[in-house]
């Protein structure tokens, strides 16, 4: 095994690790089931007395062969190994994970936050942990439903179950905010934070643009050719990324070259290339 394969397998493990001790640690004691394989495994524990680790195993076995009928099964040994870790790790880290809280609110805000991590740390690298992310595919597949509007059904029926089942209506409004804050979390760990931005600029004078933004910040710029939809004449726009600190100092350049400049400013979540830092995993 290289040693790029060996941080990837190993990068899964410590994010499915992160998320069962996030589930044990304040989910699970808390009866916050926030959606996902998870959560319903969550409930089953409650009302069968069924080990949540195992229970998510068993629960996703049919829904992995059933993806790979429907699907095709391009999903290789990265979900095998990511949904089989998860559940180990659940049931093997449960008798020694403090419960750290039972404020509904604070373990549904850490534990939104720790298991977002750990999720956005398996995905990261490459894996995924099965559960309702195929189910939302098969629905994809199976009906004119996007993978998105699926995913968010399947969590939706999940937290509605756990709160029938709990009979609390307020456990399921905690467990949305676990589950919009997971989902933010894993897209921040992907992302990573906005290090820099991005400039589009439609201007008459971009050529003039462009050197002062090269002689002042030393950024280097790109033209791209555009036609206007409705007036149907050709422009140049000026495509730039330049530092977080560095924004202002672009709009005043363009403004003081041309007042009626088009410009748009964009985060930019990963750079990679000269000038910035280079992050590839």
């Amino acid at each position: 095994m290289t040693a790029k394969w060996f941080k990837k397998y190993t990068g899964i493990a410590v994010g499915t690790l992160l998320t069962a001790v996030a589930l044990n640690m304040f989910l699970i004691p808390n009866k916050v089931a926030a959606g996902g394989v998870s959560g319903m495994a969550m409930v089953l524990h409650y009302v069968l007395g069924l080990p949540v680790g195992a229970t998510m195993l068993a629960l996703n076995i049919p829904l992995f062969l059933a993806s790979v009928k429907v699907l095709g099964g391009n999903f290789g040994i990265r979900t095998l190994y990511g949904a089989a870790l998860l559940s180990v790790f659940i049931d093997i880290t449960a008798p020694f994970t403090p419960v750290l809280t039972h404020d509904l609110l604070l373990s549904s805000l850490y534990g939104g936050v720790v298991s977002g991590i750990g999720m956005g740390l398996v995905f990261r690298f490459g894996g995924t942990t099965a559960g309702t992310d195929l189910a939302a595919a098969i629905i994809n597949k199976l009906t004119k439903i996007s993978v998105g509007q699926a995913l968010l059904l399947v969590d939706f029926f999940v937290i509605a179950v756990a709160g029938i089942a709990f009979e609390s209506a307020e456990i399921s409004l905690y467990a949305l905010i676990s589950l919009f804050l997971t989902s933010h979390i894993i897209d921040y760990i992907q992302e990573g934070p906005s290090s820099a931005k991005v400039f589009l600029i439609v201007s008459n004078h971009c050529d003039a643009v462009a050197k002062e933004i090269m002689a002042q910040l030393d950024r280097g710029v790109t033209f791209f050719q555009g036609k206007g939809g409705y007036s149907g004449q050709l422009r140049e726009v000026l495509f730039c990324v330049v530092a977080t600190g560095e924004v202002i100092r672009v709009k005043e350049i363009v403004q003081s070259i041309d007042t009626n400049a088009f410009v748009i400013v964009a985060d930019a979540h990963e750079v990679m290339g000269e000038g910035f830092t280079y992050k590839l995993m």
